[in-house]
């Protein structure tokens, strides 16, 4: 992907697994370049991707992709995070999410 380090790579990570399963797209580690318009969806299931919103930097900064719904949950899978939660971990890591602190969901399937 020609990414330079060092960089967040909770986007790269997602466009990893994306090309793993066959898919030309997304390519990015820019984590706002997941959600043009043509591709935002207003509800999560799996395989959608989710983005999270920081305030302190005005954009979309942290991204995952969804396993499964439980009730008003999202499990998610991330990378760069790690157990507390950050965006700037030392892995990946299945996270529950409640869907009030989802900012956006993009379909890439």
């Amino acid at each position: 992907m020609g990414i330079k380090a060092p960089a967040a790579w909770c986007s790269a990570w997602l466009s990893w697994v994306f090309g793993q399963a066959g898919y030309k797209q997304p390519r990015t580690a820019w984590s706002p370049a997941l959600f043009p318009a043509s591709r935002l969806v207003a509800a999560p299931r799996p395989g959608i991707v989710y983005g999270l919103y920081f305030a302190s930097l005005k954009r979309i900064a942290h991204c995952g992709i969804t396993e499964r719904i439980q009730g008003d949950f999202i499990v998610g899978l991330e990378g760069n995070t790690n157990l507390a939660g950050s965006r700037e971990g030392d892995g990946v890591f299945r996270k529950i999410r409640h869907k009030r602190t989802i900012y956006c969901y993009a379909d890439w399937l």
